[in-house]
């Protein structure tokens, strides 16, 4: 497995695929990588030479990857945060921020549905109950 900018990259994937699983690199930013490193794309990453993995590595250095760029998007959330901008207040609350519409979707930011309103009767009885038995041992121990 050749080894680039700290991740391993996958032996069985074309070169051009294996590269996107860096953080920060994207299909059109690989194209500019394979280009100055004169690397194959198609070329299997586990048959890169020593000598390929070393010119893709060297021209990686002119991209910001991995952990320098995940410490700056970090920093920019926590600057927004700070000056409390609208962006700043939806990251802080987990919700969308680009502007996408919260009242029928975005439910991988909000998380799992929870229903408000009308409960059925059988349930509202057993949270009652459910309420009643704490109270009561809560004030046995006591």
């Amino acid at each position: 497995m050749p080894r680039i900018a700290g991740v391993d990259l996958p032996n069985e994937k074309p070169t051009w695929i294996a590269l996107t699983y860096l953080y920060g690199i994207g299909r059109n930013n690989v194209a500019l990588l394979l280009k100055e490193a004169e690397v194959s794309g198609s070329k299997r990453a586990a048959d890169l030479t020593p000598e390929e993995i070393s010119r893709l590595a060297k021209a990686l250095e002119k991209f910001k990857v991995e952990g320098d760029l995940r410490k700056e998007i970090a920093e920019n959330i926590k600057r927004l945060k700070e000056i409390g901008s609208y962006r700043g207040i939806r990251h802080s609350k987990g919700l969308p921020v680009r502007g996408q519409r919260t009242r029928s979707n975005a439910r991988t930011k909000r998380g799992k549905r929870v229903t408000i309103g009308a409960l059925k009767k059988e349930a509202i009885a057993a949270k009652t109950e459910a309420e009643s038995k704490t109270k009561e041992t809560g004030n046995k121990t006591a």
